[in-house]
C-alpha cells in the first residue's frame, strides 16, 4: 500500500528545508530593498549562493503563497524634487468614508490613503491621503480638487506638511 503523504518523505522534507532556509536567505538579503542594478537578481543570486532563475522563481513562489504580498518601487520624493508633503486629513461621515476612501485613493496625485479611527475629541478627521508636490501651492492645489471631489461630504480637513524626513522602513527579519 502506497501513500501520498509527503511529510512522511524524508527526500520531499529534507528539499522543503532547504527551500525555507533559502528564502530566508534571500528574504534577509533584500528587506532593505533589491539592489539598484540592471540585473538585481543576479546580485541576490550571488549573495545567497544560488541560481538568479531559482531567486526569481523563490519570490514568485513567496509573492503567491503571501509570504511577501509586494514587490514595487519605493522612490524618494526628495532626490525626485517633490519637496512639499501634506497628508490631507478629512473628517467624513463614517457611512460614506470607505466609498470616498476609494474614489480619493484612486486620483494619480494620491500616494497613499487610508482610514484610521478619530481620536475624538482633539482629532476628529478618519480619512487621510498624501500628496506630493514641488511646492507648497501646488499641494494646497491638489489638496483643493479632493474638495471638490468629495464635496459636501467634507465636515471638516486640514492639512500637515512634512517638516523632516523620517527614514521608513519595514518589518525586518534578523
Amino acid at each position: 500500500m502506497s501513500t501520498s503523504n509527503s511529510v512522511s518523505d524524508p527526500v520531499e522534507r529534507d528539499s522543503a528545508s532547504e527551500l525555507a532556509k533559502l528564502d530566508r536567505k534571500i528574504i534577509l538579503a533584500t528587506q532593505a530593498g533589491l539592489p539598484v542594478h540592471e540585473r538585481p537578481f543576479d546580485l541576490v543570486a550571488n549573495e545567497v549562493e544560488s541560481d538568479p532563475l531559482i531567486v526569481k522563481q523563490r519570490f514568485n513562489a513567496m509573492l503567491e503563497d503571501g509570504r511577501i504580498r509586494r514587490i514595487g518601487l519605493v522612490p524618494n520624493h526628495y532626490r525626485l524634487g517633490y519637496v512639499a508633503n501634506g497628508m490631507s486629513v478629512w473628517d467624513i461621515d463614517d457611512a460614506d468614508a470607505e466609498a470616498a476612501g476609494k474614489e480619493v485613493g484612486a486620483l494619480d496625485m494620491v500616494s497613499h490613503c487610508y482610514l484610521r479611527p478619530r481620536a475624538l475629541p482633539d482629532w476628529p478627521y478618519n480619512l487621510f491621503a498624501m500628496v506630493h508636490g514641488h511646492y507648497h501651492e501646488e499641494v494646497l492645489d491638489k489638496i483643493e480638487q479632493i474638495a471638490q471631489l468629495l464635496g459636501d461630504k467634507v465636515r471638516a480637513r486640514d492639512i500637515l506638511f512634512s517638516t523632516r524626513i523620517l527614514k521608513k522602513t519595514g518589518l525586518r527579519i534578523s
